[in-house]
């Protein structure tokens, strides 16, 4: 499953960043590594943003983005 697909208030723990290059590293850096546990804060159905708590903090990706972040929901 990936992380777009979740709705708020659901979580999730990350097992795979399918992405790589500049964008990966970036989220690799945000905390998008494998384990993590990640809440669903808010999902725009249609627009971006999807809103995460993963860490402590709050942050937002985009779709394309979280198309790319396999989890596994807990």
């Amino acid at each position: 499953m990936t992380l777009d697909k979740l709705k708020p208030g659901q979580e999730c723990r990350v097992v795979e960043v399918k992405v790589g290059g500049v964008v990966g590293q970036r989220l690799s850096d945000m905390g998008f590594v494998p384990e993590t546990r990640i809440k669903v804060i808010r999902n725009a159905p249609l627009v971006d943003p999807i809103a995460l708590l993963l860490r402590g903090y709050q942050v937002s990706i985009r779709h394309s983005e979280a198309k790319e972040i396999e989890v596994t929901p807990l």
